[in-house]
């Protein structure tokens, strides 16, 4: 879509999905610090695991993932490797007692990942 410049517009529904996507890899880093925080191993390995939890998934993602990441993984390779992250996360909440949240998570981050690729597809 172009607008009377000749300029190429960005679609709204687009950009409402890559605001969602952004927020489901916030959400990723959250959830495993909750995650790691309720681990119950003691104080200090709760809060060690509280920070380490969402730096090592940082790092994962940066390394691979990201959409500037020097040697980002093809696909399916990065959908797994995105799976496996949030189904992590998802699963460490369902240990916690959160098994509503844990799937709710789970759908939207791992739905919202699909769905990406689909309109990237269709671009």
């Amino acid at each position: 879509m172009t607008d009377s410049d000749g300029i190429r517009m960005e679609c709204p529904l687009k950009s409402a999905l890559v605001a969602i996507r952004v927020a489901s890899e916030i959400a990723l880093l959250a959830v495993l610090a909750i995650v790691g925080a309720g681990a119950g191993f003691g104080t200090a390995a709760d809060v060690t695991l509280a920070l380490l939890c969402p730096i090592a998934a940082a790092v994962v993602w940066g390394i691979g993932i990201a959409p500037r990441a020097r040697r980002r993984w093809p696909d399916p390779w990065r959908l797994v490797a995105e799976t496996v992250l949030f189904g992590a996360a998802a699963a460490g909440l369902a240990v916690e007692g959160a098994l509503a949240w844990a799937v709710i998570f789970a759908v939207s981050s791992i739905g919202i990942a699909a769905a990406v690729r689909v309109w990237a597809a269709g671009s």
